[in-house]
């Protein structure tokens, strides 16, 4: 007769099999090879809160949810168009350009069923996805968003570093009848961002019904390496999202929904199952998941032989190129994720490749599996090339700044959801306000986190704003590791799948300020799986309110937020934009100063206190919203002190 100790521990152990995830032993909290935790056992173990771990199965495949969609690979993949500013500014304090944009949320119908009625969607300029933004690095860039829908919005541009009142804080919203201006310093390597909705609690909702679209930052040193270029012809972006309609053609929505949207319909660019037409050459394909719930396990299949996959390159992720080309034949994509890669068509002249999707996420999701979802888009190769392909795919793509090497981890977070439904971070949501700062890393300091998903039955994409990380480790029920293109380069997305968990580093720059992470499963993100951190220069963690940089520090100083407008006020939606003076002064060098640059072994962002060289001072308002931002943070101050971050592109004017 088993004692009750022995009994225990047994049915522990059978109940762990019945759920289907004893295929591989889960350390859960007994630390990293290699890693010591900087934190005290309190701070990493399990919150204490009764937890709903949703023991699930991989869902079989069922049928329609939608009314079925009987033109798969029917109907041309649309490009979306370039987005053109609407004026170039100078700005007279720093004599370099500003490329200012207007951008209007509103209403519109799609026929997205040829045999039913229209949908209607809500997007940026009435389009879904909404125009692509193709702007060089280092071009300044001001947006003004004019919300004419029904719900209040907050855009955030994802991948950004953008200062905390112009990086889409949750509550930070523009209501309807109201614009924002958002200033963008591009001053990244290029990469491909993407642009959405952040608002609190309805985020879903708002990208689900079309506000969503990619913004492609380029950099110079990209051109040298020949790869396929072309917006649209030979460089084609690919926003793949998921969806669920109504009998009469209309969105199922979101709203209400708490866990997830799998959705059955699988558009590419706003069209459901497109196909495209190429040459057999190589292309440039440029993924993003821009799903409500649903990940992906994509691969390349001809028509003729779909289980067997086709290689690709790897060339890029969320943050930019890779160091060099991965070359792979599946590629795992969860929600937010930018994935870049090369696929070549010129040994399949004449021939169809069909771009598909494994059921389950290849065995790493719950994600629900329906008639069609194993299907994503299809390329009709034609037989001949209209030009020669003089691309390539060079063997090093670029050095990548990876952050410095730490063995300590200073951080742990537990992603899971209560008895109650609540989806939490260490046991707290956004909406508890007094606890939901969750870290405080020094400005320019390097951080190793710890991101532990425990439940077998959901997975969750971790993003953290401002900063790209590189993935140090991850351990899991189904022993996947850092995948080889994970590897390569830095991530602002990382997915924990069912039962894994993940170390990250990152380097806190350039900025101070108020910052959030958070589940990109936006119904889980909505209720309520986003935290924030204050990345700080103070010992206390305080904003410092005498700081000339404490204007840029919280995301909801009023000085930023959302402005009224009406349809013939000059200074929203039509006529001049003039940039406005802000409230502060400061002081500056007598204008006869020369540049002055900083040492070319200065790390990137470094902080550096210049004295003023001779001469009497004069004062000067800041010229305008975006002359206290451009390029550099310098604190103004009296008595000649100057302190300015250098940026890797070189010298500032002191």
């Amino acid at each position: 007769m088993l004692t009750r100790s022995v009994a225990l521990p047994l049915l522990q152990i059978f109940a762990s099999l019945a759920a289907g995830y004893g295929e591989r032993t889960w350390k859960g909290y007994d630390g990293w090879d290699g890693y010591t935790y900087g934190i005290s056992k309190r701070d990493h173990s399990v919150p204490a809160q009764p937890v709903h771990e949703d023991h699930k199965p991989l869902a079989r495949r069922q049928g329609w949810v939608s009314p079925p969609y009987n033109f798969i690979y029917k109907f041309p993949l649309p490009i979306p168009p370039v987005k053109q500013p609407k004026q170039i500014i100078t700005n007279t304090s720093t004599g370099r350009s500003v490329w200012y944009y207007e951008v209007e949320i509103k209403n519109y119908t799609q026929q997205v069923y040829p045999d039913l009625g229209p949908t209607r969607l809500v997007g940026y300029d009435g389009i879904s996805p909404g125009p692509t933004f193709i702007i060089p690095r280092g071009q300044e860039a001001i947006v003004r968003f004019v919300n004419n829908a029904q719900l209040p919005i907050s855009v955030h541009l994802h991948g950004s570093y953008s200062r905390a009142p112009f990086e889409g804080w949750a509550e930070d919203t523009t209501n309807p009848g109201q614009y924002k201006d958002y200033y963008y310093p591009n001053s990244q390597e290029g990469r491909t961002m993407w642009y959405h909705d952040h608002a609190m609690g309805i985020t879903a909702e708002n990208a689900y019904f079309g506000q969503a679209g990619a913004y492609i930052l380029q950099d110079p040193a990209e051109s040298a390496l020949n790869l396929p270029s072309g917006y649209g012809e030979f460089d084609i972006p690919l926003i793949i999202a998921s969806k669920q309609y109504l009998s009469d053609g209309s969105l199922f929505s979101p709203a209400g929904e708490r866990n997830s949207l799998w959705g059955d319909v699988i558009h590419v660019n706003g069209q459901p199952w497109p196909f495209f037409d190429v040459q057999p050459r190589k292309y440039r394909l440029r993924f993003l998941d821009a799903s409500v719930s649903r990940s992906f396990s994509l691969f390349f299949a001809k028509s003729t032989a779909l289980k067997t996959k086709l290689d690709f390159q790897v060339i890029a992720s969320d943050t930019g190129l890779l160091e060099t080309p991965v070359t792979s034949n599946r590629l795992w994509m969860s929600l937010a994720e930018r994935w870049e890669v090369v696929f070549d068509f010129s040994p399949f002249a004449g021939q169809s490749i069909e771009l598909r999707n494994e059921e389950g996420v290849g065995g790493m999701g719950t994600d629900k599996n329906y008639t069609e979802t194993t299907k994503v888009m299809k390329f009709n190769v034609a037989r001949n090339l209209a030009s020669p392909d003089g691309s390539v795919v060079p063997s090093k793509l670029r050095q990548v700044s990876f952050p410095p090497s730490r063995n300590v981890i200073d951080r742990s977070f537990t992603f899971n959801r209560t008895s109650k439904g609540e989806w939490l971070i260490n046991g707290v949501g956004f909406a508890d306000v007094p606890n939901r700062v969750l870290a405080r890393p020094e400005r320019g300091g390097v951080e190793v986190w710890e991101l532990i998903n425990t439940s077998p039955g959901w997975t969750h994409p971790i993003h953290v704003h401002l900063v790209d990380f590189k993935i140090l480790r991850r351990e899991g029920w189904r022993g996947r590791g850092v995948q080889p293109y994970e590897a390569a380069g830095l991530k602002d997305v990382v997915w924990l799948a069912r039962r894994e968990r993940v170390l990250i580093e990152a380097h806190f720059e350039p900025w101070d300020g108020l910052y959030m992470f958070h589940c990109h499963n936006l119904l889980h993100e909505d209720h309520d799986m986003m935290a924030a951190f204050n990345v700080t220069s103070l010992p206390d963690f305080a904003f410092d309110k005498n700081s000339s940089n404490a204007r840029f520090l919280d995301p909801m100083d009023p000085l930023w937020r959302a402005r009224p407008y009406q349809v013939a006020d000059l200074r929203a939606g039509t006529g001049p934009f003039r940039l406005l003076p802000s409230s502060s002064a400061c002081s500056s060098w007598p204008a006869s100063t020369p540049i002055r640059t900083l040492p070319p072994s200065t790390p990137r962002w470094h902080s550096t206190t210049l004295t003023a060289p001779p001469g009497p001072l004069r004062h000067r308002r800041c010229a305008s919203i975006a002359a206290s931002l451009f390029g550099f943070e310098c604190g103004c101050e009296q008595g000649g002190i100057t302190s300015c971050g250098r940026e890797d592109t070189g010298g500032f004017l002191a």
